[in-house]
């Protein structure tokens, strides 16, 4: 576990993450983090969005009932 501090930026309060949760994570400076909230009423930190896995999901499921009709048309 790692503790991290909450400090005071501008008007605003952040998190300081330590380079090598980053690194763990694969994300840098700029990259975006989604703060998921759990049925427990944690959060988890993650760098993949939800809403956008979901929709690949969809996509995916799409791509496969319409496989022989896309790739006519991919022609």
């Amino acid at each position: 576990m790692t503790r991290l501090k909450l400090t005071a930026i501008g008007t605003s309060t952040g998190v300081v993450i330590p380079k090598e949760m980053l690194a763990r994570m694969n994300v840098g400076k700029g990259d975006a983090l989604y703060a998921v909230e759990a049925p427990d009423g944690t959060y988890r930190l993650t760098p993949y969005d939800p809403g956008f896995a979901r929709k690949m999901e969809k996509a995916d499921d799409i791509m496969r009932r319409y496989r022989n009709a896309l790739r006519t048309l991919a022609q």
